[in-house]
């Protein structure tokens, strides 16, 4: 597999990821309209990001994804669609599970891609809410490592 180098990232680079960040929304999570994703836009932009510790692996000085972290769980994980399929996902979850301790993650529930991903990676279901943080009605799957 590629040697990735994860990198720390500071909100310079906020909207380079948030470009990121709707192109993989836009490429898996077909469930969102198109209001939803705006609204996300803002509050990831403005709000989310700076709750989270931000990691990001780049390919040709591009970001290719973006790893976000509070505490033990992992908040957020997009992978540009260009660049799906190479590993960049899994090696972000080794690295959150071995170099930061992470042992649970939250999913929106009708991204199954996701869910199937994390399951294969050793998490399992553990809760399910019927609202996202934004008191959305998009399911979301609390996982745990396993």
């Amino acid at each position: 597999m590629k040697e990735f180098a994860i990198i720390k990232i500071t909100s310079e680079t906020y909207p380079e990821l948030i470009q990121v960040w709707e192109a993989s929304v836009r490429a898996t999570h077909d469930f969102l309209n198109e209001d939803d994703i705006l609204s996300y836009r803002e509050l990831i932009l403005n709000e989310y990001f700076d709750q989270v510790d931000l990691y990001s692996i780049k390919e040709n000085n591009i970001i290719a994804g973006f790893l976000g972290l509070a505490g033990d769980t992992i908040q957020m994980l997009f992978i540009h669609p260009g660049q799906r399929g190479k590993g960049i996902g899994k090696k972000f979850i080794e690295f959150a599970i071995t170099e930061k301790q992470a042992k649970k993650v939250d999913v929106n529930e009708q991204n199954e891609q996701a869910v199937g991903f994390y399951k294969h990676l050793g998490f399992a279901i553990s809760e399910r809410f019927a609202e996202d943080a934004a008191g959305k009605p998009y399911p979301i799957l609390a996982m745990a490592l396993q």
